[in-house]
């Protein structure tokens, strides 16, 4: 029987990965993240820099870059950065996934603001619950 492999996740999949409906690039893709999530929900995560467990199905994926476009590789690793710092969490640190969730709300109009309005995903995470009620209290403290 073959040992299972901790689970590596990236910056920023620590926060996108709350919005996830089931949608992705591929057949191959979206597996790969339900089976990332249901893991997540049972297991420690440790926090990695660049492609992680998520990114091993991406069409993009290219060695260990993203080749989504010329500055796709150094925009994600920038996101990472920012992520970590708003999550107070470290490259090589575990964590819990609820533990990660519960801090999601507090930092989701910065992170909203400065990621999600430019980002490819938006429309997929719109169909999310979580992001939902987010953006909505989001809504109710503006007003």
């Amino acid at each position: 029987m073959s040992k299972r492999r901790i689970l590596h996740l990236r910056g920023h999949h620590l926060i996108c990965l709350h919005f996830f409906n089931g949608e992705g690039y591929d057949v191959a893709f979206t597996g790969n993240l339900e089976d990332v999530l249901k893991r997540a929900g049972s297991e420690y995560i440790e926090v990695c820099e660049g492609a992680d467990m998520v990114c091993e199905k991406c069409l993009y994926l290219k060695g260990r870059t993203c080749e989504y476009d010329v500055h796709a590789d150094e925009g994600i690793r920038e996101m990472d950065r920012e992520a970590l710092t708003l999550l107070e969490v470290k490259n090589g640190s575990k964590v819990r996934w609820h533990e990660i969730k519960e801090k999601v709300p507090a930092l989701f109009p910065h992170w909203f603001r400065r990621y999600c309005n430019e980002c490819d995903w938006k429309k997929t995470c719109e169909k999310n619950l979580f992001y939902h009620k987010l953006r909505a209290q989001q809504s109710d403290e503006i007003k």
